[in-house]
């Protein structure tokens, strides 16, 4: 008999231990810290190659993401078994389960782009039009910029981006825990989606407190630095020295989120399981 949602065991926890998972994550990042971040670099450059494709490479790309993620799954499983995270392990994904892990993807451009088409309910498609309307070729850069800003705070497109935000809500929940999932608990997509998004749901606390850290180290951190920077130092090198300052960080921000996914669900689905080192001397 298939594995059900419901068969699926899962742990509650207070709000506490959404900060808690991105802590352990990036004390996993700090013990083997150039391993992770060449298997970060290997996942966007791949990406961006297969984003360069003709024709499909701008939809493959988003699909291929579930298959990828299994690189850091596996990284992480590993290091937590005595071993460190392999450049090799960035095709993990592609030697096992492929045909579970590939609609993943699907599912994920599909929940987005009907997130996306929603907020054409509230702001009569003025996002969608600024996304995907055609710019004329010689359009003055000036003229365009203004008419980014004039869109983007106008009232009713940034009601529809957090109307959008929230139907993409499931999505990404359902998401989150998916692949690993499929690959450690060998469950089928459905199962894995169903579960993913119960756990999700059940976890709202933590799973808030790890979205406002997130927001917090993600968003408002890096804000912060680039206008104090620019109160420091003069606009034509402004720009430089902040993105200086920020490559190191964002780059150990993003690994730290990636292993998390692992750490999340490895606390969610397999709280108090204590695991024999396989390191050989």
């Amino acid at each position: 008999m298939a594995l059900q949602a419901k068969d699926i065991v899962f742990t509650r926890y207070d709000g506490r231990r959404g900060a808690a998972w991105l802590a352990e994550s990036y004390a996993m990042l700090s013990k083997h810290r150039v391993p992770w971040l060449g298997l970060v670099v290997g996942y966007y450059v791949l990406l961006a190659v297969v984003e360069t494709l003709p024709w499909i490479g701008v939809y493959l790309a988003p699909i291929i993401k579930p298959l990828m993620s299994v690189a850091f799954l596996a990284a992480a499983w590993t290091q937590e078994r005595g071993g460190r995270p392999q450049f090799r392990m960035l095709l993990q994904g592609f030697r096992s389960s492929v045909w579970t892990l590939l609609p993943l993807g699907v599912v994920l451009v599909a929940g987005i782009s009907l997130a996306v088409a929603a907020t054409s309910l509230i702001d009569g498609g003025r996002l969608l039009d600024l996304l995907y309307g055609a710019t004329p070729t010689d359009a003055d850069p000036a003229a365009a910029a203004r008419r980014l800003h004039e869109v983007l705070a106008s009232p009713s497109v940034e009601i529809g981006m957090l109307f959008g935000a929230i139907c993409a809500l499931p999505t990404i929940l359902a998401l989150w825990w998916a692949p690993a999932l499929v690959v450690f608990q060998d469950a089928r997509l459905p199962t894995a989606l169903a579960a993913s998004l119960r756990a999700a749901l059940a976890n709202w606390r933590p799973v808030l407190r790890y979205a406002l850290v997130v927001f917090l180290l993600g968003g408002v951190v890096p804000s912060l630095v680039t206008s104090l920077v620019a109160l420091v130092i003069p606009a034509p090198f402004s720009s430089a020295v902040a993105m200086a300052l920020l490559l190191p960080y964002l780059a150990l921000f993003v690994t730290t989120l990636h292993i998390s996914d692992y750490v999340s669900y490895r606390d969610v689905f397999h709280a108090g399981e204590t695991l024999a080192p396989t390191e050989r001397n």
